[in-house]
């Protein structure tokens, strides 16, 4: 029952769920999802991106137990795929099944990633920009979300 009117609408019911926020900038999105959910798990995957070769590095993974529970993994961008492809498959290593990805903004590129992946993920995404610049990153993009959200480092 909305405001509005009566609806049907999906529930979870009853699955267990688990939030995997990669750092630092999907925090800003976990939150929200947080009072949706208070009673979802919550998990971190730390990585930066190595400035040379463009590949995610990994500095921090805790993250709930995942059999058995829906995963959700928040990063607000999705450029070249390979932070959430390598944070998939830290969870697909921890035997997560079904995951979905939640992301504002995604470069074509970091999409067919994820297509090509074979993994178990599902993208759910605001918007999907150009494309990548020289240094990978989207265009016409947001910037940096960590830095937009939180301050420069």
């Amino acid at each position: 029952e909305t405001p509005m009117q009566a609806m049907d609408a999906p529930v979870l019911d009853g699955k267990k769920l688990a939030l995997i926020s990669i750092l630092r900038a999907g925090n800003g999105l976990l939150d929200g999802i947080l009072e949706l959910i208070p009673s979802a798990r919550v998990g971190f995957v730390g990585l930066y991106r190595d400035p040379e070769t463009l590949k995610p590095v990994e500095y921090y993974c805790k993250v709930p137990s995942l059999d058995e529970r829906m995963t959700i993994v928040v990063d607000p961008m999705l450029a070249t795929g390979g932070s959430m492809l390598h944070t998939i498959e830290l969870l697909v290593a921890r035997k997560a099944t079904d995951i979905t990805a939640v992301c504002v903004v995604a470069a074509p590129e970091g999409v067919a990633a994820l297509e090509k992946s074979g993994h178990p993920v599902r993208l759910v995404v605001a918007a999907v920009d150009d494309g990548l610049d020289e240094v990978a990153y989207i265009v016409p993009g947001l910037g940096d979300a960590g830095d937009r959200q939180f301050g420069p480092r």
